[in-house]
């Protein structure tokens, strides 16, 4: 079985790239987002990148490590009537206690609270916990598209990379896509390098080690300033 993958590593060119769908668009015109997360849509690109990934209203999708809730903002109320959308969060029992525990449990506290305020907005997403050491993000071939938005460097500095990337795999459909945006190193960096960025071809790499084929890449996301000099991340 083989399964594309559109990856987007570190996605200024647009003019190549596919336009949102008009329910898309709206959706990222909502007046229920986040002020402050709007603001950073000059620079994330939210409708090019979906489109890039070929999201359509009516599939399954999967978000790694929602986070916030910058992209689920977008992604629930679009998937509301005839998707779904599924938010993947690290299971806090799995998390060392104290201060992780703490953040893993309040990232799903928060972004369910921020769903359950507006089910006119975001109906009824659903949610899967999972153990990144041995991930599982659903049924077997059950998901159509699986996002996830700057997490890979996290993933490898926790040793945990290649296991999330083979949970990618066996939750997508056979055709299924894996989106993925990260922070791009200039060239491969370490295995113990924490400085929050991923050579492009290692990205590509463990994709392709779990059994993905890429499809394309995009610069969507560029930042021609980034100096990518913060040891420190």
């Amino acid at each position: 079985m083989s399964i594309p993958v559109a990856m987007a590593v570190k996605p200024a060119d647009s003019a190549t790239l596919p336009a949102p769908d008009t329910a898309l668009q709206a959706t990222i015109n909502g007046n229920w987002r986040d002020r402050v997360y709007v603001q950073r849509d000059q620079y994330r690109h939210p409708g090019q990148t979906l489109a890039f990934f070929g999201i359509k209203p009516t599939q399954t999708v999967i978000e790694i490590t929602p986070g916030g809730g910058w992209y689920s903002e977008i992604l629930a109320p679009y998937l509301r009537e005839k998707g779904k959308y599924v938010a993947a969060v690290v299971d806090p029992a799995s998390a060392p206690e104290g201060r992780s525990r703490d953040y893993a449990q309040r990232a799903r506290d928060d972004l369910e609270k921020k769903f359950q305020a507006k089910p006119e907005v975001y109906g009824k997403p659903s949610f899967v916990s999972y153990v990144p050491k041995s991930p599982s993000f659903g049924v077997d071939n059950s998901a159509d598209l699986v996002l996830t938005f700057r997490n890979v460097h996290n993933w490898r500095m926790a040793g945990n990379a290649e296991a999330m990337f083979a949970g990618f795999y066996k939750v997508l459909k056979p055709g299924g896509v894996l989106g993925v945006v990260e922070h791009r190193a200039k060239a491969d960096v370490p295995a113990d390098d924490k400085s929050g960025y991923v050579g492009q071809a290692q990205v590509i790499a463990m994709a392709e080690a779990a059994g993905f084929t890429l499809v394309g890449k995009s610069e969507v996301n560029a930042n021609p300033r980034d100096t990518k000099d913060y040891p420190g991340g």
